[in-house]
């Protein structure tokens, strides 16, 4: 067989995934309203939800398929691609502001959450404990965001998703519509992508984690990418930054927590001591943000080059894998 439908599928794939996604979003967020739900928990937990809906989907099918390689490589594809690729790109833009917040609370648990995941696959192996460990973790980071979110109304997260909400209102009937057709294009498209990957893989004769860390890594990071362009045009520096956060807790938790549930699998030592140890080392890079003249803390224009250069550098190096340079 010719690599020709294969590639067809995986773009057709990842385009129909990123397209179902939004629609499911837009769906759920809306029924949601309809149900009542206050708009804080609506952009925390349906929102947050369906913007890492393409790694989770795409993870589990992998799984259910027998290609955990492919699960496990999206995963934490993602997450260096959130922070090397896609603040990379915004900073290269418009520079991040990062306020003191996000250093003193989220950039911690981000880096114990990542240090939990490595230390998870040290015997590399990710057994159905150590999957059942990352997604009871996960409910109670989950958990806990909800009440804390709860006990802080005000928070300016709510007014953004009530303005998003006002500015995509649909009827009842739409909403519930587009919320299961949503899901089942999720589906549809992930099993189309998951093919067209795997035997892509097949073709060059790489492993499905390779396919996994690359072009399907930032096919399903799109939705973050849009969302962190489009809040960085609107000055909203801390949507941006903690929407990759959010996202790589999301992935390290609960989409590995969920693939390795389904179908426990065996890792290679190099998913170790190259993927996981990048990705941790992109973590602690955050931490090390430099002030400005005016005293706030920034991901500049030339720490947005740095990562940038990063991300090409990796990925430059799994092609280079792939056809036996490196």
């Amino acid at each position: 067989m010719t690599l020709i439908l294969p590639g067809c599928a995986l773009l057709f794939g990842l385009i129909l995934l990123v397209w179902s996604a939004d629609r499911f979003v837009d769906g759920a967020a809306a029924t949601a309203q309809y149900a009542g739900m206050p708009p804080l928990l609506i952009g925390m937990v349906v929102i947050g939800f369906g913007t890492s809906a393409p790694e989770l989907v795409v993870s589990a099918v992998s799984a259910l398929q027998g290609n955990p390689g492919l699960a496990l490589g999206n995963a934490y594809g993602s997450n260096i691609s959130n922070i090397a690729l896609i603040l990379g790109l915004t900073a290269l833009i418009s520079p991040i502001t990062v306020k003191s917040g996000v250093l003193r609370k989220e950039l911690p648990i981000l880096l114990g959450v990542t240090a939990l995941g490595a230390t998870l696959l040290l015997d590399l192996t990710l057994s159905r404990l150590d999957s059942w460990i990352l997604l009871l973790v996960f409910t109670v980071l989950m958990g806990w965001s909800i009440w804390h979110g709860l006990r802080h109304r005000q928070d300016s997260l709510g007014t953004d998703v009530d303005e998003m909400l006002d500015e995509n209102i649909m009827s009842r009937r739409s909403a519930f519509i587009w919320l299961i057709a949503g899901i089942v294009l999720l589906v549809i498209s992930s099993r189309i992508l998951v093919w067209g990957a795997v035997e892509i893989a097949r073709g060059f004769g790489v492993s499905d984690l390779i396919i996994g860390l690359t072009v399907v890594a930032i096919g399903t990071s799109l939705p973050e990418l849009a969302s962190a362009l489009a809040a960085t045009r609107k000055g909203e520096h801390d949507l941006a930054i903690g929407n990759v956060i959010g996202s790589n807790m999301f992935n390290t938790l609960a989409v590995v927590g969920l693939a390795g549930a389904i179908r426990p699998m065996e890792i290679g030592a190099e998913v170790l001591y190259r993927d996981t140890l990048l990705m941790g080392l992109l973590t602690v890079a955050l931490f090390l943000v430099r002030a400005d003249k005016d005293g706030e803390k920034k991901i500049s224009r030339i720490d947005g080059l740095l990562l940038l250069t990063i991300y090409l550098g990796y990925s430059g190096y799994l092609i280079a894998k792939v056809f036996g340079v490196a």
